[in-house]
């Protein structure tokens, strides 16, 4: 017989004291909750949770301790908004380890099949994860947070399995996981890179669809959560006990080691157990009512701001803490340094409408842990007024989709007015300065993770995700014509010299740019997915990173890149351009000339046909460093021309002295090396291609 206590109802979920367990689970419409026990034969032992204290069942397992597997059974009403269902075994929210998967059938499903208002009395025990116990001591050996600043971070978004899959260097059986992530080989590529952050694809534990498994494809991705404290199980070398929250940590405390910041691909939308037709796996089955947003005029049915079949009801006060309390628990016990937050804008919703001063926003700014982490919001989802680039608090910065969208249109000949480009490259003061923010507020990204690689973006025009058994109808449809020739494999050498030197131009637009810039696993060094554009199923070698097969050329260049951003920190300032004169000198800040050395006028603005320009970026006393002291730097001179026509560029007469060439997009490794332009010479710049020019400070 288990021996049980009263227990607390505080902290939420199973945790372990050193000596035995205190369990604690909500639920407002509960009836009578059990806590289900299951030894290594399958067998399970129940024990109910007598205690409530402000609707929160619990208790103390004294003989309980760290790899005991658990879930719970409630006892309540079915129907309507309730779904409670004694048959079906629930995932503690709570759980800071899952073990197993779940075994699609009609068990975890809390109706019969064909019939959603009857109710089906099937056990769900063995079809179902099981929760873990886990241990919470861990030597952090002095391991804490980084803090790098914003205006310094360069982010690596990487899957955690896809990263190191066939990576020859590492162990096999290290492939793959937490620990292959950390692994020194692929540490090297990272710091070598000179990349700051590591942003992870979904880590909390999440379901593969029984759609995608029935045609053999898997949820690679992740953006299916079913528990916002448990590292994904499957990343981890072991996890029969547990094991992968360990293991989870101490890849942390690598990259730490290394210098890189760990930021989390979160998806607090939604979870997996779907809509009114959805199987019952946690949440559902515990308090469906409280922890999903469901429709006013008939409760049987969810709000759905995601495409997914729910959205997690930020209104209610238990599921508020079970946010905060998983982001607080991921910096505190797991030195997690920031958060990207998918599909954000429902997060922020009160009724229908999106409102930025949210309780979900008022919690997150005044929090003591969570906002003094990084918080990266994807600013928008499906719903009416979703798209909300530039609405977020002070405290966030967001992915710029208008960045993403104006480069690639300069890049490729789209029609626009330049105006837009001259935003988005100083840091989008149109979005963010109004509100109080800096250039740093703008995530700026070429490509992400949902939709082309770089060097598919710029081999296809059209998607071919035909291997998703979807019919290509999956996947965004807007990439448009590069003019890059035939589509995929060529071997004209024409094609092949053109698409090269269009990854090098946005992967230099992108370091250059004012803002936080975002590199794509697998983008520096020509990453193909065969033009699959919505991969998210594809859990094999057309999304695992191919180390047999690194363009070295590319590697070199967005290596350079990455050090001259980080040389030269005009190219990250903390601060908006002011476009005037600084401290009496005649020369602004930034200036913007015409090839011909003459300044940009209001009529070349808004001309939709503008491709080529220079920028200047003046390196004088451009910003102040941590004890106020002046900062100064080289001058520098963008020349861009993304015409398909060759074109001479004049040095402007003002700007004086001599300039050399640092960086050049036609040469396959930007190598510059061109020496001592004088002011007012020509310099020729290819069709479609980008050069910096560098002015010493010292030498001027």
């Amino acid at each position: 017989m288990v021996r049980i206590w009263p227990g607390r109802p505080s902290p939420l979920g199973a945790t372990f004291d050193g000596i035995g367990t205190n369990v604690a689970v909500f639920s407002e419409v509960a009836e009578q909750v059990e806590v289900c026990l299951f030894g290594d034969d399958g067998s399970e032992t129940r024990v109910p949770l007598n205690e409530t204290t402000g609707h929160v069942w619990h208790g103390y397992l004294p003989d309980i301790g760290p790899g005991t597997r658990y879930g719970f059974r409630v006892h309540g009403p079915n129907g309507g908004p309730h779904r409670c269902n004694p048959a079906k075994l629930l995932i503690d929210p709570y759980a800071k380890a899952l073990e197993g998967e779940v075994q699609w059938g009609q068990a975890v499903f809390s109706y019969p099949f064909g019939h959603p208002d009857r109710i089906d009395t099937t056990d769900s025990a063995s079809s179902m994860p099981k929760s873990v116990v886990s241990n919470p001591y861990f030597d952090w050996e002095g391991d804490v947070l980084l803090h790098k600043p914003w205006n310094d971070t360069v982010i690596y978004e990487v899957h955690v399995k896809g990263a190191t899959m066939r990576h020859r260097e590492i162990e096999p059986e290290l492939r793959g996981t937490y620990t292959g992530l950390a692994d020194p080989a692929f540490v090297e590529h990272l710091t070598s890179l000179g990349v700051t952050a590591v942003e992870l694809l979904p880590v909390h534990a999440f379901v593969h669809d029984a759609h995608l498994l029935d045609k053999g494809l898997r949820n690679y991705w992740g953006y299916n959560t079913i528990g916002y404290f448990a590292p994904h199980a499957e990343y981890a070398h072991r996890s029969s006990r547990g094991e992968q929250l360990q293991e989870f940590k101490a890849m942390v405390k690598e990259l730490h080691r290394a210098g890189l910041e760990v930021i989390l691909d979160v998806v607090y939308n939604h979870t997996a157990e779907g809509n009114h037709l959805g199987p019952t796996l946690s949440m559902k089955g515990l308090d469906n009512a409280a922890y999903y947003r469901l429709m006013h005029d008939d409760p049987r049915y969810y709000m759905d701001y995601t495409g997914t079949g729910n959205s997690l009801n930020m209104r209610h006060p238990h599921t508020l803490q079970l946010v905060m309390d998983s982001l607080r628990y991921w910096v505190s016990e797991c030195h997690v340094d920031g958060f990207r937050f998918d599909l954000a804008s429902t997060l922020a919703r009160g009724l229908h409408e999106v409102d930025r001063l949210s309780a979900f926003f008022d919690l997150i700014q005044q929090d003591p842990i969570v906002n003094q982490v990084k918080l990266i919001a994807e600013p928008w989802d499906i719903g009416e007024g979703g798209y909300q680039v530039g609405n977020f608090p002070p405290v966030w910065v967001e992915w710029n989709g208008r960045y993403r969208d104006s480069i690639r249109d300069l890049w490729r000949g789209a029609s626009h007015t330049i105006d837009d480009f001259g935003y988005r490259f100083t840091g989008s003061s149109d979005l963010y300065e109004r509100s109080g923010r800096r250039p740093f507020a703008s995530v700026n990204f070429i490509t992400a993770h949902d939709g082309f690689t770089l060097n598919d973006l710029v081999s296809y025009n059209e998607k071919h995700n035909e291997a998703n058994g979807e019919g290509n109808r999956d996947g965004s449809d807007d990439n448009r014509s590069w003019n890059c020739g035939v589509e995929g494999q060529t071997d004209d050498p024409d094609v092949l010299a053109l698409r090269a030197r269009q990854r090098r131009n946005l992967l230099a637009t992108l370091l250059l740019s004012q803002g936080v810039p975002m590199l794509v696993a697998g983008d520096e060094m020509g990453r193909t997915q065969g033009g699959n554009n919505n991969a998210y199923c594809q859990d094999n070698v057309v999304s695992w990173l191919d180390w047999d097969a690194v363009d070295d050329h590319l590697l070199t260049f967005t290596r350079s890149l990455v050090a001259l951003r980080t040389r030269h920190r005009t190219f990250c300032r903390r601060k908006f351009f002011g476009g005037r004169p600084i401290h009496g000198n005649e020369v602004s800040d930034i200036l913007w000339f015409r090839p011909d050395g003459q300044d940009m006028g209001d009529e070349e603005w808004t001309k939709g046909h503008v491709r080529s320009l220079a920028v200047y970026l003046n390196g004088e006393r451009f910003d102040t460093d941590g004890r106020g002291q002046p900062l100064e730097d080289d001058d520098f001179l963008v020349l861009v021309n993304a015409s398909d026509m060759d074109m001479p560029f004049t040095i402007p007469e003002r700007l004086g002295g001599t300039w050399d060439v640092v960086l050049d997009t036609v040469h396959p490794t930007g190598e510059g090396g061109w020496r001592e332009f004088k002011a007012g010479q020509e310099i020729a710049v290819l069709a479609r291609s980008l050069g910096v020019l560098a002015k010493p400070r010292d030498a001027a």
